[in-house]
């Protein structure tokens, strides 16, 4: 089956909207007795921290004041107030929920002492420009999640902190393009108010990859979790030589709180896995979280994925043109800084729970499941088409 040109340019505007943000999305969830416990037995902080999580309510979030809070210390959160927290639902009545708006009301940091901030919600360049400056003063540590979307165009081998940023729009972009290119501009000058404001030494800037786990709402890589526990022939995109990089959303979360303690300033990428990883290793390792039978097809030919609008399935992301070196980002200094990795098969059956759980509506499910554009359910005929061609 062919895609039209026009249904070809929705699906790559819908791809590059997915791609361009590769650390924020947002979510809820409940947290089941398995985490309570777990939450319960981490030891705690010989330091007591003060922290100020600007957002909070989402995605990393929850994770991150469920572990602060966890290790003995105290947390407030500065949001719009809009969305209630329904993510580890226990630990929010020990949080201190300050109301604001980032665009034109701070008024509620004012006069306030923290010893760290992580600044979650910075999405606008001057939002994180006015809480740096407002905050340098009376806070020790400010942590800005920015994401490895600074370094599109991703077109070297070897992405390692260090690589040159692009800071201002270039000349001569399609406007598919400046689409990609102006989230990485808006986190990289964002990252550079934080340092300007904090200063080298009391600044911690995170770049996650695709963070993935129980509570994204972007659905980008719940077809895995959801295909696996079904077995049977499944269609794995890309060349035998394609990487894929992505991180527990948890794992970022912890190594957050283990840096402000330890003060650990300086920029970091927060990249899994640990070792180097082929889209076809990740399925073998993530297949074998369910007891069924599966086997494997690996459909190497872009040309045949993206006329059938298939340019990601994250973690796999066509690695051409910019996006080439989008999974070739280096972690080294990351996991030297104490960045560790909780087993795929964690990832993969945990969000397949929180998936089935009442943290997510009927609705929803239903929603994507039954989407008769998805992966899920063209696989079938994709496969069938696919033997045609190879045959």
């Amino acid at each position: 089956m062919k895609t039209s040109k026009s249904r070809r340019q929705f699906i790559k505007k819908g791809a590059l909207a997915t791609l361009a943000i590769p650390a924020f999305s947002t979510g809820l969830l409940a947290c089941n007795s398995k985490e309570q416990k777990a939450i319960t037995n981490i030891a705690k902080s010989e330091k007591k921290l003060n922290i100020l999580i600007l957002g909070g309510t989402s995605f990393l979030g929850p994770h991150q004041i469920a572990y602060a809070i966890s290790r003995g210390h105290k947390v407030s959160t500065f949001t719009r107030g809009k969305t209630l927290p329904t993510v580890h639902k226990d630990v929010f009545k020990h949080v201190e929920q300050l109301v604001g708006d980032r665009e034109d009301n701070l008024k509620a940091l004012e006069n306030r002492t923290w010893d760290v901030v992580i600044d979650n919600s910075g999405r606008k360049v001057k939002w994180t420009k006015d809480t740096a400056n407002l905050l340098k003063d009376n806070a020790g540590l400010y942590m800005y999640t920015s994401s490895t979307g600074v370094y599109y165009p991703y077109k070297g081998n070897r992405i390692t902190e260090d690589t040159k940023l692009v800071l201002e729009m270039p000349e001569g972009l399609t406007p598919d393009e400046k689409y990609e290119q102006d989230y990485g501009i808006m986190k990289g000058n964002s990252e550079l108010e934080a340092i300007k404001a904090f200063g080298k030494e009391r600044a911690i800037i995170i770049r996650p990859t695709y963070m993935v786990g129980p509570a994204d709402r972007t659905n980008r890589f719940l077809h895995w979790p959801l295909r696996f526990a079904k077995g049977g022939d499944i269609l794995i995109p890309g060349k035998q030589g394609d990487f894929v990089q992505y991180v527990d959303v948890r794992d970022v979360a912890e190594w957050y709180i283990r840096l402000a303690e330890n003060k650990q300033y300086g920029t970091y990428n927060a990249v899994g896995p640990e070792a180097s990883q082929k889209m076809i290793e990740f399925a073998k390792q993530a297949s074998k979280t369910f007891d069924v039978q599966s086997s494997f097809t690996l459909i190497d030919d872009y040309e045949f994925l993206k006329n059938n609008g298939i340019y990601y399935m994250i973690p796999w992301v066509m690695p051409e043109g910019d996006h080439y070196g989008s999974a070739r980002i280096a972690h080294q200094k990351s996991i030297d800084a104490g960045l560790t990795y909780r087993d795929l098969k964690t990832t993969i059956k945990d969000t397949y729970d929180w998936w089935k759980s009442d943290a997510v509506s009927q609705e929803r499910r239903t929603a994507y499941e039954n989407d008769v554009n998805s992966v899920l359910n063209k696989e079938k005929n994709l496969l069938s088409e696919w033997s045609l061609i190879k045959n």
